[in-house]
């Protein structure tokens, strides 16, 4: 159902950026536009998450730079039959993490300072294995492309105010000036519109198949009450300056968002967790995932340096003694 309906808000956004294009030049018009979202989608393709990356100055670590973060994505690629994904640090206090990548095999999670540091193991791996559930479900080449369209109608939107209305017959306009209102207007709202709805969709399956990835809904319900809160509290100027960047998220970097609303990026983090809670029982049995110490007999802290007396944290999840798929 998510990929019909997923599928069906993609192909509603293509025909959207078409007919702006022929609101403002008729049939030669609805060309052009295609062959500008064709490039556009070809660059955004092969770029986009580069682009990201470097938009929040992420730095790539590794098993040696940061052991326990490291481990714990290692573990759970393994857990969800994933490559490797490469991993990334941001220098940014809010606690969030997202990925990007065109596909599984050319994918990227990153995860803020701020994540690895108020966050217990535990729900760090609920986190990351969210993250690897956008990877494997293809989520992040779908919002991609979404998000691409959705700004190439907003420059389309503002093309038209800047053309007004005084070419129409040249261009063969056919409602006249209120195509281009509907162009200028009407159009880039609707396209962000459905941005936001498949940014929505595809959080609740990501929530669903990352509690089956780390073992443990609990872990990622914990994880996102404490992101929720903290983004509420603490700015993050790079998703700030980049708001286009922000469905990619777990959650939502530019407000605390807390209702179901049509605008918001992400469903409400109470529902979330709500959803997660009630998987819990289906998962009453089953072997969870747990995040290992790191494999160097002084541990170092999730993105390296520390001191010898660091350790993991506890969390509130009962200790079953079962080991994670990296042990």
């Amino acid at each position: 159902m998510n990929i019909m309906r997923t599928a069906m808000l993609l192909a509603f956004m293509t025909a959207l950026f078409m007919g702006v294009g022929y609101l403002i030049g008729g049939t030669g018009g609805m060309g052009i536009a295609f062959l500008f979202a064709a490039g556009m989608n070809l660059f955004s393709y092969w770029n986009a998450d580069k682009m990201v990356l470097r938009m929040h100055n992420a730095m790539e670590v590794d098993a040696r730079t940061a052991p326990e973060y490291y481990e714990i994505v290692r573990g759970l690629a393994q857990n969800a039959g994933l490559p490797m994904p490469k991993v990334y640090l941001i220098n940014e206090d809010q606690p969030n993490a997202f990925a990007t990548g065109r596909n599984p095999q050319n994918a990227a999670v990153a995860a803020t300072t701020g994540l690895l540091q108020r966050l217990t193991p535990q729900e760090v791996a609920g986190v990351m294995a969210h993250e690897l559930a956008h990877v494997q479900n293809r989520d992040t080449l779908i919002m991609t492309v979404t998000a691409t369209l959705a700004g190439a109608i907003s420059m389309l939107g503002n093309f038209a105010f800047f053309m007004g209305g005084g070419s129409n017959r040249e261009n063969n306009n056919p409602l006249g000036a209120i195509g281009v209102i509907v162009a200028m207007i009407v159009a880039p709202f609707a396209a962000m519109i459905v941005q936001m709805a498949i940014s929505r969709t595809r959080e609740y399956s990501a929530d669903r198949r990352g509690a089956e990835i780390c073992g443990n809904p609990i872990w990622l319900a914990s994880a996102l009450q404490k992101i929720a809160i903290a983004a509420g509290r603490i700015p993050n100027e790079e998703a700030e300056r980049n708001p286009a960047t922000a469905p990619l998220f777990i959650i939502n970097p530019l407000s605390g968002q807390r209702m179901d609303s049509l605008f918001s990026t992400h469903p409400a983090t109470e529902n979330r967790i709500a959803a997660l809670q009630q998987m819990a029982g289906e998962f009453a049995g089953a072997v969870p995932v747990r995040p290992a110490a790191p494999r160097s007999p002084t541990p170092s802290g999730p993105w390296g340096g520390g001191s010898a007396s660091s350790t993991p944290r506890r969390s509130n999840v009962p200790n079953t003694g079962n080991k994670g798929p990296w042990s």
